[in-house]
């Protein structure tokens, strides 16, 4: 018999980009506080996001499950960018992101009942072209950024504002699936070869 695989989260980008491994999984977004700690670094802050989520989707989804659990955040040295409140905090946060490199962090775990969660945290380094006022202005507009960490979706029209990207792709969209698969050939799934 084979595992159950579940993907704890509701975001399309994930489910998508889960769907390319060739394998069936159910999606039970897991609910957990996200707010960071006192003093936690984006890193820590992506492991015990991801971690809790992984974990929570186990308990709720019993012992045949392989639960995957993902977080992602875009960090500016230390600071955290989330998901903008709204259009002012969009531009502002495409404002600090114009002509420099950030980072874009997820946490990915691996959760099975009975055994410790297996978890990492990839980066990718993301440079943005210098941006016009208008050119913000435009894409806040469009609404994209609402719901993306840092305000920007690189799969969608974010995507122009990118002059370069250091590390895997997939991990800004949201599930590094390089990670994804050793986290799950290690928790004794079978996987299908890559295409």
């Amino acid at each position: 018999m084979h595992p159950r695989l579940v993907l704890a989260s509701a975001s399309p980008r994930r489910k998508d980009l889960l769907a390319d491994l060739g394998l069936p999984f159910d999606v039970r977004p897991a609910d957990v506080d996200e707010t960071p700690q006192p003093g936690e670094s984006p890193e820590a802050l992506v492991a015990r996001l991801a971690g809790s989520k992984a974990e929570a989707g186990a308990r709720a989804t019993g012992p045949d499950a392989v639960v995957v659990g993902a977080d992602t955040i875009v960090a500016i040295g230390d600071d955290v960018l989330g998901k903008p409140a709204d259009a002012v905090g969009a531009a502002d946060m495409l404002r600090r992101l114009a002509a420099r490199t950030h980072r874009v962090l997820t946490g990915v775990a691996v959760a099975v009942t009975a055994r410790p969660t297996a978890l990492e945290v990839v980066t990718t380094d993301v440079t943005f072209r210098s941006l016009t006022a208008d050119e913000i202005a435009a894409y806040v507009a469009t609404g994209e950024p609402l719901d993306k960490a840092g305000a920007y979706g690189i799969q969608g029209q974010g995507g122009a504002l990118v002059s370069s990207i250091d590390g895997p792709y997939d991990n800004v969209v949201g599930l590094p699936l390089e990670c994804v698969r050793r986290l799950l050939a290690a928790a004794g799934m079978d996987l299908p070869p890559p295409h």
